[in-house]
């Protein structure tokens, strides 16, 4: 086969080699410029094409092959390394690492909170909490619903009150509690 006759074979391609691009860029733009390198290194390593073989399996293989690169390429240009001795406070967030400490700070604040719950509410709120429906918490204690429904109530307000340095200031919706 001539340069010419694979030339035309693999311009024949175009459009499905368009609609493979597009599903790895999800871009138009990106899609034609990766079916645009895909078509290059195709003529310009004809040579390497076996005659007889699949030739849209192997365009579509250089077409996979050049997003990975490309991806992978774009990934270590995105990747910034400060060698300044000071970082500025945006790119803090890159070098700091967490440590769990607020969190571990915030259940213990939980448990006491729930610990300072009186037994007659703390039992049916935990018992909700684990996932509890109202009927089972109630035929447990042997209350009625509305007793349970109550104290859980009381007691997510109780907490509420005693966790009240939590509180973000983050507006409430029109239809939560205003307390």
């Amino acid at each position: 086969m001539t340069k010419i006759e694979f030339n035309t074979l693999v311009l024949r391609q175009a459009s499905s080699l368009r609609s493979y691009a597009l599903h790895f860029t999800h871009d138009a733009d990106d899609a034609n410029d990766l079916v645009q390198d895909t078509m290059l290194k195709a003529i310009t390593y004809y040579n390497k094409f076996k005659e007889g073989t699949n030739l849209k399996g192997w365009l579509y293989t250089i077409m996979k092959n050049t997003f990975i690169n490309n991806y992978r390429r774009f990934v270590k240009m995105s990747t910034f390394v400060t060698k300044s001795d000071e970082i500025s406070s945006p790119n803090l967030v890159f070098s700091s690492t967490k440590n769990q400490g607020e969190s571990k700070f915030v259940m213990d604040d939980i448990k006491r909170a729930l610990d300072r719950l009186p037994s007659d509410y703390y039992v049916p709120f935990t018992m909700y909490f684990e996932g509890h429906k109202y009927h089972e918490i109630a035929d447990h204690l042997t209350i009625p619903i509305g007793t349970v429904k109550t104290r859980i109530h009381v007691a997510r307000k109780l907490l509420k009150k005693n966790l009240k340095a939590y509180d973000n200031g983050v507006a409430k919706p029109v239809y939560a509690e205003n307390e």
